[in-house]
């Protein structure tokens, strides 16, 4: 492995770590450059390699929202079992099948997230929806087991889709789903994981440099949305967004 190939991709994971720790969407960053700069490696290892450091810096995120956001933490618990679960099924469908066709409909959902959250200013600034403790857990395990099969299939914007799933489906305002995304998404990348290792599929000697980049940028970024509070993260949310619509676009479209 070249020196240079590690440097840059230890680059992307700390500025992946940086922008998942606020509001997800960190593959979106360190996923490309990976599959660019190790275009002879399969991609099922490409993926399963890049899982450690995105483990490592959703970890050290989730550390500082715990030190400041009031967790939920019997519902947490319940969709991390499931989005453990079923992250595990989306990496093993990952070693068999192509996953390029989910493309085309992500663009879709993204556009018409992308146009709701600009439009509606006032969208994850404050808990927004009171559900029956048992509608509120079945809405959490839905969203689970949608979102964990998603991350373990495809990856990129897991966080993000957390974050607006508990902001538009839970009601919560946007640092609590923020904070909850980062525990969740710990379970999906442990379901991963585990699969990945099963499979041989973890190139260390990229996986363990880009962990300590990537957890290094989730500090600063949890740090920084703490801060800052929900009008911040609501408009990191709508960049990301937008950088997601863009990256599926070129996918869609150019490649």
């Amino acid at each position: 492995m070249e020196l240079y190939v590690i440097l840059l991709l230890c680059l992307a994971a700390f500025f992946a770590g940086f922008v998942d720790a606020i509001v997800g969407g960190g593959g979106l960053i360190q996923t490309p450059v990976a599959l660019i700069l190790l275009p002879n490696l399969a991609v099922s290892t490409v993926i399963g390699s890049l899982k450690i450091p995105s483990f490592s810096g959703t970890a050290l995120a989730a550390r500082q929202y715990l030190k400041a956001v009031k967790m939920y933490w019997n519902l947490l618990l319940t969709m991390a079992v499931v989005a453990f679960v079923f992250a595990f099924i989306g990496s093993n469908l990952l070693t068999k099948v192509d996953n390029h066709f989910m493309k085309p409909l992500l663009l879709v959902v993204l556009i018409m997230i992308a146009v709701y959250t600009f439009f509606k200013k006032d969208f994850g600034i404050h808990q927004a929806k009171e559900h029956s403790p048992r509608r509120q857990l079945v809405l959490a395990v839905l969203i689970s087991v949608v979102i964990g099969f998603y991350d373990g299939f495809i990856g990129p914007g897991t966080g993000s889709f957390f974050v607006l799933a508990f902001v538009a489906v839970l009601g919560f305002d946007f640092l609590h789903a923020s904070a909850t995304a980062k525990m969740v998404n710990l379970a999906t990348n442990i379901g991963s994981i585990c699969l990945f290792l099963l499979k041989g599929k973890i190139l260390w000697v990229i996986a363990l440099p880009m962990a300590v980049c990537n957890a290094i940028g989730g500090w600063l970024g949890a740090k920084l949305a703490l801060r800052k509070g929900n009008s911040f993260i609501r408009n990191f949310f709508l960049l990301v967004v937008v950088g997601t619509l863009l990256r599926f676009g070129y996918d869609v479209f150019i490649r």
